[in-house]
């Protein structure tokens, strides 16, 4: 063998030796790829091993809202921008929380002014879940995904802005599952910002009507229940908007067998 050669393996074997074995970048970039998601999980978890959880409850908003109108009233312009941002945050860590807040928006700020802040403060932490699960396992899963997830993402993001409509629109899913799953289908994050903050209005200004009125049920200790508030019309007008936002779809489509 080339003398050269074994002189170049005996200074790689020596200067592994001394730095304690080679680091491989990949592997670098692999732990590394867990960190926004292992960032996530702790948040979560500080949130409710702190009690702040507790205050997201119809039953403290009743406890507490004299002083809550009161300092929403003596802050016109932060008090919005606050809610903004703890909406932002709390879709971010804590998911579910989404609906008992636009409906305390509603009651705070009005169901126009809240519809406008929930939309804003939804879209940004929806679009940093997006980013998180787009940029961490996003490509990891897709590399490693069987053929019927890879046509299931060709033929998702030939129509994007139509299909991330559908599933903003209707309300049989999950807020949060919307804010993952495109993440894994290789949406682009324009669309998807686009998508939501669009799809999400009808379903938010539901809710923030409910909201507005929530003054005269506390009056009245009556109990609170959110089962009521998507009636069968509500669902019908939502399902109905999906449907006409498939509209381009199916023109797509025809067009194409005519030309065929």
């Amino acid at each position: 063998m080339d003398t050269k050669v074994l002189q170049t393996r005996e200074l790689r074997n020596l200067t592994e030796a001394s730095s304690g074995g080679a680091i491989d970048p990949k592997q670098g970039r692999g732990i590394w790829r867990w960190a926004p998601l292992i960032a996530l999980a702790v948040g979560g978890a500080l949130f409710f091993l702190s009690g702040l959880h507790e205050n997201l409850s119809f039953e403290a908003l009743r406890d507490n809202r004299a002083e809550l109108l009161a300092w929403v009233h003596a802050n016109a312009v932060l008090a919005p921008l606050t809610f903004i941002m703890i909406y932002a945050v709390a879709t971010v860590f804590v998911p579910p929380s989404g609906t008992v807040m636009t409906v305390v928006g509603g009651f705070v700020f009005g169901a126009v002014l809240a519809t406008s802040c929930v939309v804003v403060g939804a879209t940004v932490g929806a679009t940093v879940l997006f980013l998180v699960a787009k940029f961490s396992i996003g490509d990891f899963l897709r590399k490693r995904a069987g053929p019927g997830i890879r046509r299931m993402e060709e033929g998702f993001r030939e129509n994007e802005l139509s299909y991330m409509l559908v599933l903003r629109l209707v309300p049989l899913f999950p807020f949060w599952l919307v804010n993952l799953a495109p993440a894994f289908l290789g949406v682009k994050v324009r669309t998807f910002v686009v998508g939501t903050f669009i799809g999400i209005i009808p379903g938010t200004a539901v809710y923030a009507v409910f909201g507005a009125g929530l003054g005269s049920i506390f009056d009245s200790n009556e109990k609170i229940s959110l089962a009521g508030v998507v009636t069968p019309g509500v669902l019908a007008g939502l399902i109905g908007l999906a449907l006409l936002s498939l509209v381009p779809i199916a023109y797509k489509r025809a067009k194409q067998k005519r030309l065929k």
